[in-house]
């Protein structure tokens, strides 16, 4: 009966918000000169466990915090140099690059450094931008969508963009012409649906979506809704099962009558 009243003793610390006096209180009730070996796993566990845990939430509430300093707006740049400066300022620290009108790209090096000849551009409209594998979620294309001369956009690999962030690019319909979504894990068909606003757009790479379940399908369906783009990505046959008797039939195209 040792060991129910081990367990008792043992997990009641953690409810105190830590794991002290476990090794006393563990000692006390296991036989006397050699303590229970089901009492030491215990205290493993608890000790362990509730470290883990408590590590675990710490590293997940910092890489939010990290997130969401990444997409703030820059309220005091936008008000000293314009929207314009303002959106190359916030891609060039996420690591990416920007395109002015009639300008050479600026790019971001590895170590996070970047040309400031930017912040002459303030009347020059940002024509492209390459935000591939930066930190941009839903509240960061803020400083995006005050670019409304914005032709060319490539957000592929970006692992917080979704569904979410694909319903606000309606505000660059008037523009938009390039949009590459390659490899982000977070779109959907849900999202690609919110596209048929950029009637503009001439290319579209959705490539590599594996949120999506029937990449074949939805290629089709965004080809009927943005007749007039490209749109690249998955082949047509790409995740369209046919039946045993329609295979069999040797059935010539698989788009559904």
């Amino acid at each position: 009966m040792a060991a129910p009243r081990a367990y008792l003793h043992l997990v009641a610390p953690l409810w105190n918000g830590g794991t002290r006096g476990i090794r006393g209180m563990s000692s006390a009730v296991a036989p006397e000169g050699n303590q229970s070996k089901w009492g030491k796993l215990l205290q493993f566990l608890a000790d362990r466990f509730y470290d883990v845990e408590a590590l675990r939430e710490y590293l997940f509430q910092k890489q939010v915090s990290k997130i969401h300093q990444k997409n703030r707006s820059f309220t005091y740049i936008k008000e000293r140099y314009g929207p314009y400066v303002a959106g190359a300022y916030f891609i060039l620290k996420q690591g990416g690059a920007v395109k002015f009108q009639g300008k050479e790209w600026i790019r971001s090096s590895g170590r996070g450094h970047y040309s400031l000849e930017f912040l002459n551009f303030q009347a020059t409209p940002v024509e492209a931008v390459d935000a591939s594998g930066c930190a941009i979620n839903y509240q960061g294309l803020d400083n995006l969508l005050a670019l409304k001369e914005l032709q060319s956009l490539q957000l592929q690999r970006c692992p917080h963009v979704d569904d979410w962030c694909l319903s606000r690019l309606y505000q660059l319909a008037d523009s938009l012409q390039e949009l590459s979504l390659a490899g982000c894990p977070r779109i959907s068909e849900r999202g690609l649906a919110c596209l048929h606003h950029l009637q503009k757009l001439r290319r579209l790479d959705i490539s590599d979506l594996p949120a999506v379940s029937s990449p074949g399908l939805t290629r089709i369906l965004v080809e009927e809704m943005l007749p007039n783009c490209e749109v690249l990505g998955a082949e047509w046959t790409e995740g369209l099962k046919l039946g045993p008797e329609k295979q069999s039939r040797g059935t010539a195209s698989p788009i559904p009558a």
